[in-house]
């Protein structure tokens, strides 16, 4: 199979859904806009038709849903058309959350991974703190966060720390259930030939668990980066931020730019494409190194 037959493999259903969406998006617009615009037409002078009324809800300022070419041109407005260290330039706000995301996501990571550890390695931390794991995620994080700003602003405590903290307690938890799967993931009879040469705890966990929980890894690390996105745009909602998708998105619903919230949408969206993407590589990359990927 040639690379041109490749991308035009994957080019046609992912061009086949994106006009499946567009259309839904423009009749959906239709639909959600036309009392308001019905409304306005109504008080006109002149009498109006159907076609009348479909442009209107195509370009109402502010529609109740907006349609993609309106979010689109909105989006290039607030990026390549605005400086890029200027406020209103969604790619300033992206930067702010980006950071948050990182931090928060390299902490969840190495809290997961030495819980899975413990885990993994010590019968009474399975049967004790699991459960405890398990239930932290049953505490939603639109409660917690706001608990979390307050507590660390009482200390002093202010600026990314927070988000990333929030971020972390969300992300932590994928990692940590992925890395005690991978784990425990060697064969029994591996383990046993390792017994068999003598091999202590730790050369079994650095040539064997270790090893063998890197495609496990890696799979909760996709899931644990996009988690902590969203972590970092909640813990911006009641901060009262005035920078970062999260605070993009409150402005936009005070003011109500709907606009303005879909194209905050539309990049974070991007934002967390380009992150899991970003892991992905890193992904390749390793496993190749290890042998296990051509």
């Amino acid at each position: 199979m040639t690379t041109k037959s490749l991308v035009a493999g994957r080019a046609l259903p992912l061009a086949t859904v994106l006009l499946f969406v567009g259309v839904l998006w423009y009749l959906g617009a239709i639909f959600l806009n036309a009392p308001r615009v019905r409304e306005q037409l109504d008080r006109g002078p002149q009498a109006w038709t159907t076609a009348d009324l479909i442009a209107g809800t195509w370009s109402m300022e502010r529609p109740v849903l907006p349609t993609p070419d309106q979010v689109l041109a909105e989006f290039w407005k607030t990026t390549a058309g605005t400086k890029i260290a200027s406020k209103r330039n969604l790619l300033y706000h992206a930067w702010i959350t980006a950071s948050a995301t990182g931090l928060g996501f390299i902490l969840g990571g190495l809290l997961g991974i030495g819980l899975a550890v413990g885990i993994v390695h010590v019968r009474t931390l399975d049967r004790s703190l699991m459960p405890w794991i398990i239930a932290s995620q049953t505490i939603p994080i639109l409660a917690i966060g706001p608990m979390i700003i307050i507590v660390l602003g009482n200390i002093g405590v202010t600026g990314v720390i927070p988000k990333a903290i929030i971020s972390g307690y969300l992300s932590f938890f994928p990692v940590t259930i992925g890395m005690v799967k991978g784990l425990r993931s060697p064969d029994p009879l591996q383990l046993d030939l390792m017994r068999t040469y003598n091999a202590s705890a730790s050369q079994v966990f650095r040539k064997l668990r270790w090893p063998s929980s890197m495609p496990f890894l890696f799979a909760s690390l996709k899931v644990s980066v996009a988690i902590s996105l969203i972590g970092a745009i909640v813990g911006e909602l009641p901060s009262g931020a005035t920078a970062g998708l999260g605070a993009r998105l409150l402005s936009g619903s005070y003011y109500g730019q709907t606009i303005q919230i879909w194209s905050a949408l539309l990049m974070a969206a991007l934002l967390g494409m380009a992150m899991v993407y970003g892991v992905g590589g890193i992904e390749r990359i390793a496993l190749r190194r290890m042998g296990t990927r051509p």
